[in-house]
């Protein structure tokens, strides 16, 4: 079957890999293993660009790093949205009387509507026979339901973090479990060329 992928890049990273030694991963090459009998269409790859930190400066460096990595695989695309930072007060929990903090907040916008928007957009095309998202995140439930039974179009669920959403898995085709050997097999390869000349994995990956 044609297939086209369309990967939560958060969900991804803080389902399977955030603390490992795997964050170096081809998209590409996962779900070939996950899908080794059909044929990979496009991957779309929903994701934000990350703001360095006092405690992380170099963050944002990892990411354009991987950004072009990503970019050497024909078939993927970066779709981006944005994030939103800005400091609140929050309380302090378990305190008498109730104190509070400045904290700085960070949320994701734009990614989970974008990805919502290109399966629906597709599914309408007809660009793949089978659709599948990488994520566990409940509010893809909607676009997932109008393309299986709307434009009857099979939709399946590959699942990053340890317990799979109720509602996906009510409504999925499939639902499969990304375990790391997958992950840990599907690295890029420590350095790489593109049209700019050669880079390399960083060094904390």
């Amino acid at each position: 079957m044609k297939i086209n992928i369309y990967i939560d890049g958060f969900n991804l990273y803080y389902g399977a890999l955030r603390g490992t030694h795997f964050k170096w991963m081809n998209p590409l090459s996962m779900c070939k293993m996950l899908f080794p009998n059909d044929s990979i269409n496009k991957i779309k790859y929903f994701t934000a660009r990350v703001s360095a930190r006092p405690s992380d400066p170099d963050q944002p460096t990892r990411q354009n790093t991987y950004f072009r990595a990503l970019q050497t695989v024909p078939e993927i695309e970066i779709i981006e949205g944005s994030f939103l930072t800005k400091e609140v007060t929050m309380p302090v929990a378990h305190t008498s009387p109730q104190q509070y903090v400045r904290v700085i907040k960070t949320e994701e916008k734009g990614s989970d509507v974008n990805l919502a928007v290109h399966l629906l957009n597709d599914a309408f095309k007809r660009d793949f026979e089978l659709g599948v998202m990488i994520t566990n995140d409940s509010d893809l439930l909607e676009p997932l339901k109008i393309v299986k039974y709307e434009l009857g179009l099979p939709v399946g669920i590959v699942n990053p973090q340890k317990h799979p959403s109720f509602h996906l898995k009510q409504h999925a085709t499939f639902i499969k479990t990304l375990r790391q050997g997958v992950v840990k097999a599907s690295q890029f390869a420590t350095t790489l060329n593109d049209a700019h000349g050669t880079f390399h994995k960083p060094e904390k990956w």
